[in-house]
């Protein structure tokens, strides 16, 4: 048996085909998705493979369907291969992929609740409002700097610390706009927009936390089968504080340099990690983050291959 740290990617790792390459030989792909679908009465299937990329980006679709994806690949790679989970965690969405993989809510309870998550993180900041941005090349002190200078034409924020010199930022859109603009003049390589429909894990999130803890405390929470670890304090999930911390996460930054170091030790001598997810972002930012810490992704036919080929070892 393999041991292994296991994450979950977030928004911004959904296209449109994604699973497309696999779905023909693991039909429990099409299973996982048509449960899914079913308890939300969407579909969500079709909604991957045929989008339209502006419909499946818009984070209440979004985040069903990049979660129904995390567990339909998490289900493949437990039916072929015997691995041990030391320790999990998710990027923002994915931290949610991590508790119903760990068994602390189901798939179906798991997909309600991040379609609820979305509305109503859509209804805080309405889609075009707000906006996220991947600023490469500036360290923490710096991005404070230019968020607070941007403040005069729009709140900004840091949202997202992802990497060593890659911190995303959120905010209004002329708060986001302004400050990609003095990101570039402080010396960023690059300032991006990024793919996603609000200012999620900004202060602007708040006002989605107080009918988001309603529903959190609908869910019948089952105490985690492995550690998992929580994006806004990095702390391992207790079942006492689980709807807590994922109220918190709606507007506290994701600090993923600081959950792959916690998965780390919490994982200790585990040197090997899956990423259970469409696209290869998270191995990309964990390698920046810590270069001894393999990462295997699961998202397509090659990678599922090579890293089912990889747990065997």
């Amino acid at each position: 048996m393999k041991d292994i740290i296991a994450f979950f990617p977030g928004q911004g790792a959904q296209q449109v085909g994604m699973l497309q390459d696999l779905v023909a030989d693991h039909p429990i792909i099409k299973e996982t998705f048509e449960q899914a679908s079913e308890a939300i009465n969407q579909d969500l299937w079709q909604l991957s493979q045929e989008g339209p990329a502006e419909e499946l980006n818009l984070t209440y679709n979004t985040q069903p369907a990049l979660l129904t994806a995390s567990m339909a690949l998490w289900r493949v790679v437990q039916a072929q291969a015997e691995i041990n989970v030391k320790a999990a965690a998710g990027h923002s969405l994915g931290e949610y992929s991590a508790l119903v993989a760990a068994g602390a809510l189901t798939l179906e309870e798991g997909v309600k609740l991040v379609k609820q998550r979305g509305t109503l993180m859509d209804n805080a900041v309405p889609a075009g409002q707000g906006g996220m941005a991947a600023v490469l090349g500036l360290d923490g002190d710096q991005i404070q700097q230019v968020c607070a200078d941007a403040k005069e034409v729009g709140l900004v924020e840091p949202a997202n610390f992802n990497a060593p010199g890659q911190i995303v930022i959120a905010g209004t859109a002329s708060g986001v706009e302004k400050a990609c603009e003095l990101a570039k003049a402080a010396g960023a390589k690059r300032a991006l927009p990024l793919a996603v429909s609000g200012p999620f894990h900004s202060s602007l999130m708040k006002e989605a936390a107080e009918p988001f803890i309603e529903a959190l405390q609908q869910v019948n929470w089952q105490a985690p089968a492995f550690p998992v670890l929580h994006n806004a304090t990095n702390t391992l999930a207790d079942l006492a504080d689980i709807p807590q911390r994922l109220v918190e996460q709606l507007y506290s930054p994701v600090n993923w340099i600081g959950a792959v170091e916690a998965a780390t030790q919490a994982a200790a001598k585990v040197e090997c990690a899956v990423e259970f997810g469409p696209g290869k972002v998270l191995a990309g930012l964990n390698k920046r983050i810590d270069k001894s810490l393999a990462t295997l992704n699961t998202g397509d036919a090659a990678s599922l291959e090579k890293a089912l080929s990889g747990l065997a070892e």
